[in-house]
């Protein structure tokens, strides 16, 4: 006998929640210290904001990335997950005033950025720099941060609003029109991200490149968001939002994806580092030499096995995807080893022999953090928290009802 499955729990985010507002009043603290900070060291500050910005930045970016993927495969695994990575990719369009501090902060991060390093006659005239001139310029580095988050606001906009319409007028042909968006915009999204890893992080040592650094941001921001939906669906539960909607079998597939992109991140990490090693070339080997010398090699060391050897060996079992308590300890550690390699990137070109923490690490974390997370609970709880008339979502109750 057949049962067709059906969804018991409220789709509307409790309207009393103080989630919101508790997570906007974090933010708002955490940035009114940071700026205290900016007043006592600007170099400090440009700097723990930028990896602040790209932490939060690179989980919203594969928050789209998830969503025209579902769309361009048709598939269903996912359908109760997706209006969470919608809410997320939905508020680029506000995220992008986020980006205003790093142009603000252009000449205190990017040494490229100095008009004398230009100049023959400058005793700081710089010829590496001076050829990279035609891309590595002021003008068309604010112009590029326009183009890019006009592209991701457009993408996060048009898919979130479509799907919520679909859920309003049950017009599957909607489902044909994301599609069209998402097919020309994978494309857009791999380009723009690459050269956005360029821009924030790679050109932070102008003289370094690695042609694989786009996919290694993109690596290291999808293992990211795997831990980053699991912590919010467990949190959610816990709250008893969605607890017979989200069934064992996608958290099962949440930690499947995790496990998948842990072995991706490792094998496109370590495929950059082969080849800068064996090529043995001065230019490309100095970025990682300086990475692995003093107090920098222990993250180095710690990315090992924090963010490959452990989860993978813990989510090889089939068991341990299952269990919610493994999986909320290793998403929590990946995700605190993620910060630490965005550190481990950026934070050596302000400080060379060593790691030295600053209290604004944490207040730019917590401000860009609480912000970041209050406008996804703002714009969630706003619509339906699944896509009720998905064409799919029958599927995805299926899967899990007869498992």
């Amino acid at each position: 006998m057949s049962h067709k499955p059906t969804i018991t729990d409220s789709l509307q985010f409790p309207a009393d929640s103080k989630v919101p507002r508790a997570l906007f009043g974090v933010g708002a603290v955490g940035l009114i210290a940071s700026l205290v900070g900016y007043f006592l060291d600007a170099d400090q500050f440009f700097f723990s904001y930028l990896v602040s910005f790209v932490f939060f930045t690179g989980i919203a970016l594969a928050a789209i990335i998830m969503v025209m993927l579902h769309h361009i495969t048709r598939s269903s695994w996912g359908v109760v997950f997706r209006r969470i990575s919608e809410s997320f990719s939905a508020n680029f369009w506000i995220w992008a005033i986020f980006v205003i501090p790093v142009i603000l902060g252009i000449h205190n991060l990017y040494h490229w950025s100095h008009g004398e390093l230009f100049d023959p006659s400058s005793p700081y005239y710089d010829k590496i720099i001076k050829g990279k001139s035609a891309y590595l310029n002021t003008p068309f580095f604010i112009a590029r941060q326009f183009i890019y988050f006009a592209i991701w606001g457009y993408l996060g906009y048009k898919l979130h609003k479509v799907s919520v319409q679909m859920d309003k007028t049950k017009d599957w042909g909607l489902s044909s029109l994301l599609r069209k968006v998402s097919a020309p915009g994978i494309p857009l999204f791999a380009l723009s991200v690459a050269f956005a890893s360029f821009d924030w992080l790679m050109s932070l040592d102008p003289h370094w490149f690695s042609t694989m650094f786009g996919v290694y941001f993109f690596a290291i921001s999808f293992q990211a968001f795997w831990p980053v939906m699991i912590l919010l669906v467990f949190f959610m539960q816990s709250k008893g939002i969605l607890k017979n909607t989200i069934r064992q079998v996608h958290i099962y597939d949440l930690g499947a994806w995790f496990f998948a992109f842990t072995v991706f991140y490792a094998y496109i990490a370590f495929s950059q580092f082969l080849l800068i090693y064996y090529a043995n070339l001065p230019e490309e080997t100095l970025w990682y030499f300086h990475r692995l010398e003093g107090s920098w090699k222990y993250i180095a060391y710690s990315l090992l096995i924090f963010r490959f050897a452990l989860p993978f060996l813990v989510l090889l079992n089939r068991e341990a995807k299952k269990n919610r308590m493994v999986l909320g300890v290793v998403s929590a550690i990946v995700l605190i080893i993620h910060f630490a390699e965005i550190y481990w990137i950026a934070m050596p070109v302000l400080f060379d022999h060593g790691i030295n923490f600053s209290w604004m690490d944490i207040t730019t974390f917590l401000g860009l953090g609480g912000i970041f997370f209050g406008l996804f609970f703002n714009t969630f709880k706003k619509h339906d928290m699944v896509p009720k008339n998905d064409p799919k979502l029958e599927d995805c109750l299926s899967k899990s009802y007869h498992q």
